[in-house]
C-alpha cells in the first residue's frame, strides 16, 4: 500500500516557498501528500505569488503525488477554478471536492 502523508497529521501548511521545501522533506520516502484547503494559506490561492506553480513544479520534479482537497475551486477565483479544471486528470497533481475521493486516488497507484 503507498505511504501517504497527511499535511495536517504533520502540522504542515504551505503559506510560503520555504513551507514548500519543509512539505517535501517531510514526504521525502512518501508515495502522496493530501492537503486540505484549510492546510493552504491565502498566498496559495493567489496565483501571480507563485507558490501554487512552484509547488506544483516540485511535485512534479520529484514525482510526488499531491492530493489538494478544495471543495469550491470558485471561490478562489476564476483563474483558481481553471487550474482545478486542469489538473482535474493530470497523473500527480489532482484537485478533489472530498477528502475520501483524494485519499481513495493517493492510495491507488
Amino acid at each position: 500500500m503507498p505511504s501517504v502523508i497527511v499535511a495536517a497529521d504533520h502540522n504542515l501548511r504551505v503559506d510560503s516557498m520555504p513551507d514548500i521545501q519543509t512539505l517535501l522533506e517531510t514526504a521525502y520516502d512518501a508515495d502522496g501528500v493530501l492537503l486540505l484547503e484549510g492546510d493552504l494559506g491565502g498566498a496559495f490561492f493567489d496565483l501571480h505569488s507563485g507558490i501554487a506553480g512552484e509547488l506544483f513544479q516540485k511535485c512534479t520534479n520529484y514525482r510526488l503525488r499531491l492530493a489538494l482537497v478544495v471543495p469550491d475551486p470558485a471561490a478562489h477565483g476564476e483563474r483558481f477554478t481553471e487550474l482545478a479544471r486542469e489538473h482535474a486528470q493530470h497523473k500527480l497533481i489532482r484537485f478533489f471536492a472530498l477528502e475520501s475521493d483524494a485519499l481513495q486516488w493517493l492510495e491507488t497507484l
